[in-house]
Order: C-alpha cells, then structure tokens, then sequence
C-alpha cells in the first residue's frame, strides 16, 4: 500500500510540480488548491503526510493545521512556504508542524524531508493495525487475516480493505472509493471496482460471512447488515 500525501498549494504549477514529482516516487497524491477544501479532505480521510503551503485562499494554512491538531490528529504536516523569517519558522513549527521547508526548494531536499517525516511516523506506531470485527491488517508487516487466517491480497485488494476498515459503517460511493483507492476519478462505466470487491469478498468469505455490503445506488459500507440494510 502507497503513503498517502495532501499537497495543498495554490499556485499551479508548484502543486502540479509537487503531484507529479511525488506520484513518480510512487506516493499517492491528492491535491487541494485552498484551505476549505483542505480541511473538509482532511476531516474525510486517512492521510499519512500533508504538505501545506501557508498562504492561501479561504481557510489559511495556520488555521487549517490548527483545525487538524484541534481534533486530536497527529498526521505530520511540512509546511511548504515563501515565509521564511525565522519568527515564521518558530510560529509554524509551534503552531504544531513536523517539519519547515522555504520556498523555493530543491525536489531532492523535499523528497528527504518526506521520506524523513514518513520514517519517524512508522517507527512511533511501529504496530498500526486497523481491524473490523475479526479482520485484520497490520499495516507495519502488510499482513491480513481474519479470525487468525492470513490472507493473500494483491495490493490493490489490500488497500482496497484497508480503505473499508478505516471507514467502518460508512457509505462509500463509487467516487469516493477511486479518488482515495485508485487516485483517479470514477468514470460511471468502469467495473474494475465491483471486480475487486467480488475478489475481496471471495477472500474474506472463506473464514466467515459478508462483511462488505452493497447499498444499491449508493455505494458500499463494511459492518453489520441488519443495521445497514445492504446485500
């Protein structure tokens, strides 16, 4: 499974130079022009790194880090900024970033800075699991099981159910699903989804009943479907 990152820029052509470089280097990427739909994208997934440009329209990048700490997360977050007195510097990294990169910047020195801040966030939850019920995926070990079977997934299936487990009782449409699974928007023809979750549920469903259920029209969720209502 990839690291997921939120570059959150204005200026286009430093956050298409961030995507793509980034992408290239086998991150998964995601990207928001303005600090509203920053936030509502950080209040709606799991993010493993954010880096956040301080200026920017609506919503700044000092209050969208202080909205992402005053909910209890500690997703690193670099700032990205032309900001680089060293009163900034010190009000950023007090204000509850991990790491302060002035704009403008070499790529390579970027791409430590990542790497660095993606080291020290495995090494302080060297044993994240996330879990449903009796499955499971330690996400250190990329290992699966349910009800203590391993299973084998491809990495597509694998971060497919992880998305399902960070998101348990939630209705997840088809759209939401591409843009956080395959990085990718989801073009209403396609049946690469129901393929992989008819493989997913194969797979699960040798150990014990469904988990993932069908809301017809809606999208999927993961749990109990006599409270849900699915099939």
């Amino acid at each position: 499974m990839g690291i997921r990152i939120l570059v959150v820029e204005d200026e286009v052509e430093i956050a298409d130079f961030l995507v793509r470089g980034l992408r290239e280097e086998g991150f998964i990427v995601e990207h928001a022009a303005d600090g509203d739909t920053a936030s509502h994208l950080l209040d709606g997934g799991s993010w493993d790194l954010v880096l956040l440009d301080w200026w920017l329209p609506g919503r700044d990048g000092m209050d969208v880090l202080r909205k992402l700490r005053g909910s209890g997360r500690d997703t690193p977050v670099l700032f990205l900024t032309a900001r680089d007195a060293v009163a900034d510097r010190v009000r950023g990294l007090d204000g509850g970033a991990d790491d302060y990169l002035c704009k403008p910047f070499a790529f390579d020195e970027l791409l430590a800075r990542v790497r660095a801040l993606v080291r020290r966030r495995d090494r302080e939850a060297p044993s994240a699991v996330v879990t449903h019920g009796d499955v499971r995926v330690d996400l250190t070990t990329q290992r699966a099981t349910r009800d203590g079977h391993p299973l084998e997934f491809t990495a597509k299936e694998q971060a497919l159910l992880v998305f399902f487990l960070r998101h348990p009782g939630q209705v997840l449409s088809r759209t939401r699903i591409y843009d956080h699974v395959w990085d990718e928007q989801y073009d209403g023809v396609s049946n690469t989804l129901e393929v992989h979750v008819m493989e997913l549920r194969r797979k699960l469903e040798v150990h014990g009943p469904r988990v993932i259920h069908t809301l017809r029209g809606r999208g999927y969720v993961l749990g109990d479907p006599a409270t849900i209502g699915g099939n």
